[in-house]
């Protein structure tokens, strides 16, 4: 799409039936206009100042279809005052090459078997100022101001010279969906796209490969990753914990190494940090790249991570399983699934809503009231009594204010969490049998389950398109950034920032939380938590 002066090629459309709306991000004047119109195949054509209709220095187009021109109306003046951003603020990643000389290497990589003489990016290369908004959704009442995030892809200048990267990839903590596709696109990444041939080391077993004479890394080629996005897992394996800030150093000292490409969650990126601090305080021209893991969805910013859509399809076999046992053992049938969920409820909800066979669903973000007007084990009977049969999804992380928090914690410092789904199980059986009814409770638990399995078709997709702009950020010079899917395009984020607001929880008085009362006809309970601990949380989807 063709830019118009002063704005810079960043827009964004979010269509609701022929309704459009557009943000345009002007690096230069650092101004944003928001329109209304119909649904555009064509870029608009130049405009000009529209004297009285927006703040000084903002860019308003009018564009009008023929075809549309009923559905299109033209914003009114209090419309564009509420709707206009006076600053945008670009985040900005680190880059090495304002500490270290730089290959200044043009961009001009080919793909492996081109013969063309054309770059791999020949109409994609950017700058490195380029922008996605973050805050596109305005309303009356915000600040006249937003986010504006790092672009993702290609840029025209390398600060490392291909032919001489030398990189290394590990994967920290559980396993997730994807985890084998992003290994592999890394790799064919490196060496296709950029023809990196000088080694890529994968490090076994998390941070503690490193240093651990017992896994030693491996080197991975095209060839050897070939096939593992067929496979569940990780090839490299993973851990947690290990982590050994010198060590780490030592290890990418002595292989020569200058990107390391770390996959996983916010404490993972925790560490990954830290060892991109300590690169720039030792003077190491080594690029810090981040991919966000995370099953349970919590990494922040990011409009979703790898592997979750996988985790919310493979969620449905165990429902439905639940649903079976809940119908054929009479009377009364009831199936319990956990699924996984420490601190944040994405994948019950998501799949709850997916499954539309579940009664009750409950996440950490709510509290659970077991008996009373509000109860869940009233609502149970009572559906039960309805359709003869109940099926329920439950977080791991859910009914901490029942079964109190543990003090134990594994080797990543997280704390260790209490049996919900067998306290539920018994729970269940008590309650009916208090009623003078009989109950079947059947408890599966397919939580490893849902994150060993292989990544679906559009997790496949995401995870390649993750692993080809990490490398791209990677080979600009860019360090302590993560990459990740924001307003459905792919941006660059300060590492920092991620961890400092992450993890993120289900809003328990939002849209998505109102969508899985609709389906399940439970007892709003969140009403219990009070204003003051709704809006204490850290961060709300």
């Amino acid at each position: 799409m063709e830019t118009h002066p002063p704005i810079a090629a960043s827009l964004f459309f979010i269509s609701a039936a022929t309704a459009t709306t557009l943000a345009l991000y002007s690096r230069k004047h650092k101004k944003v206009a928001f329109f209304r119109g119909p649904d555009m195949l064509h870029p608009p054509p130049a405009s000009s100042e529209e004297d009285g209709q927006a703040p000084s220095g903002a860019k308003v187009i009018k564009y009008k279809s023929v075809k549309d021109s009923k559905l299109s109306s033209e914003l009114s003046i209090k419309d564009l005052e509420c709707a206009h951003i006076h600053q945008a603020n670009l985040l900005e990643i680190p880059n090495l090459g304002k500490t270290f000389k730089g290959a200044h290497v043009q961009n001009l990589s080919q793909m492996s078997g081109t013969t063309s003489g054309e770059s791999i990016a020949y109409n994609k290369l950017l700058g490195h100022q380029d922008g996605i908004i973050a805050d596109i959704v305005r309303r009356e009442g915000l600040p006249p101001e937003t986010k504006v995030y790092v672009r993702a892809g290609p840029r025209k200048e390398l600060h490392f010279e291909p032919e001489k990267v030398r990189a290394a990839i590990v994967t920290c903590g559980g396993l997730c969906p994807g985890l084998n596709n992003v290994i592999r696109e890394l790799v064919n990444s490196l060496f296709h796209l950029y023809r990196a041939q000088s080694g890529v080391y994968g490090i076994r077993g998390g941070f503690s490969g490193f240093h651990d004479a017992h896994r030693l890394p491996i080197m991975l080629t095209p060839e050897l990753v070939d096939q593992i996005h067929h496979e569940g897992g990780t090839i490299l394996g993973s851990s947690r914990g290990g982590f050994d800030i010198d060590k780490i150093i030592h290890f990418l000292e002595e292989k020569q190494i200058c990107q390391l490409y770390i996959i996983g969650g916010d404490g993972t990126h925790r560490g990954a940090n830290k060892i991109g601090e300590e690169c720039l305080k030792r003077g190491l021209n080594i690029a810090v790249v981040g991919i966000p893991k995370t099953i349970d969805n919590d990494v922040d910013l990011i409009d979703r991570s790898f592997g979750f859509q996988t985790s919310v399809e493979a969620a449905q076999a165990a429902i439905r399983c639940a649903k079976t046992e809940a119908i054929c053992n009479l009377p009364n049938g009831i199936g319990v699934v956990k699924l996984m969920g420490r601190s944040a409820g994405f994948i019950a909800v998501h799949a709850t809503l997916a499954s539309g066979d579940v009664d009750l669903c409950l996440i950490p973000e709510v509290p659970i009231v077991l008996e009373g007007e509000r109860g869940c084990l009233p609502h149970l009977a009572q559906r039960v009594q309805q359709k003869g049969h109940a099926v329920v999804v439950v977080a791991e992380g859910a009914g901490e204010e029942l079964l109190g928090q543990s003090a134990e914690k594994d080797a990543s410092g997280n704390k260790k969490l209490p049996a919900i789904g067998q306290f539920l199980k018994e729970k269940i059986g008590i309650y009916f049998k208090s009623q003078g009814q009989p109950s079947t409770v059947k408890y599966i638990d397919p939580s490893y389950m849902v994150r060993s399995v292989p990544a679906n078709a559009a997790d496949s997709i995401y995870c390649s398109l993750l692993a080809q702009n990490a490398v791209h950020g990677a080979m600009a010079g860019f360090t302590q950034f993560t990459v990740g899917l924001c307003n459905n395009r792919l941006v660059y984020l300060p590492i920092p920032l991620v961890v400092a607001t992450s993890p993120r929880v289900m809003d328990p008085v939002g849209r998505t939380w109102e969508r899985v009362l609709s389906v399940t006809r439970q007892p709003n309970t969140a009403i219990q938590l009070g204003k003051d601990k709704i809006t204490s949380a850290k961060t709300f989807l």
